[in-house]
């Protein structure tokens, strides 16, 4: 009856700053920020480093690493751990701070079968001095662009279409109407996309295992 009487429960329990660790963790390190001897202190750190260094050894001696588990060694003592640590100690301002907003990527939603990147290349190209360089890397790009249209489209596309959605993509600085310049076919493109499908098969039966017969095994 006792030992029912005695039981705790993690809801009446101190709160546990990084969970993964365990509470064991935690209590060493509530010990650490205890000592009071400053040199004992620093001894006691670096050991419970190491024991975390341990739970993943192949990280352990990245220099990046380290300075990770010293910075959660800091926030697991609430920052009330004073220790030498090989690494500047990040304050707990710094870690409240909310981050930066990343930028989104360009969205072209009237030619979404192009992509994103497609636009990152014709930026590129414009930039470049013209030329065969230049020319080749035009050239190369409309045929992605009409590769990537019967993706979608899974039809023929006429050559005319993907240089005027070029020229608009390019806000007017890539122009190959005028120029004579003949796309790879498109039966080409759509045949090697057959060749890449899978085939089922059409009997609906499994492969028997004699099928594996004779096959090398690695």
């Amino acid at each position: 009856m006792n030992l029912i009487e005695n039981l705790e429960y993690n809801t009446e329990r101190p709160h546990l700053i990084i969970p993964e660790y365990g509470r064991h963790f935690q209590k060493m390190v509530d010990h650490a920020v205890s000592i009071e001897d400053r040199e004992e202190r620093n001894k006691i750190a670096k050991s419970i480093i190491d024991v975390m260094g341990n739970l993943q050894p192949h990280l352990r001696d990245v220099p990046d690493f380290q300075h990770k588990l010293w910075d959660q060694l800091f926030i697991m003592s609430d920052f009330k751990l004073d220790v030498d640590s090989p690494f500047p100690i990040t304050s707990k301002e710094v870690l409240k701070q909310r981050p930066e907003a990343l930028e989104y990527p360009q969205n072209f939603p009237k030619y979404r079968f192009y992509g994103n990147n497609i636009k990152r290349m014709i930026d590129v190209a414009v930039e470049w001095e013209k030329g065969d360089m230049r020319e080749g890397l035009e050239f190369a790009i409309a045929n992605h662009m009409k590769k990537c249209y019967l993706n979608w489209n899974k039809d023929t596309v006429d050559d005319k279409a993907i240089f005027k959605h070029l020229h608009e993509l390019s806000d007017g600085k890539i122009d190959l109407k005028t120029e004579e310049v003949t796309l790879t076919d498109s039966g080409q493109f759509l045949k090697n996309r057959v060749a890449k499908t899978p085939r089922n098969n059409n009997s609906g039966k499994k492969y028997s295992k004699n099928n594996n017969r004779g096959k090398k095994r690695y």
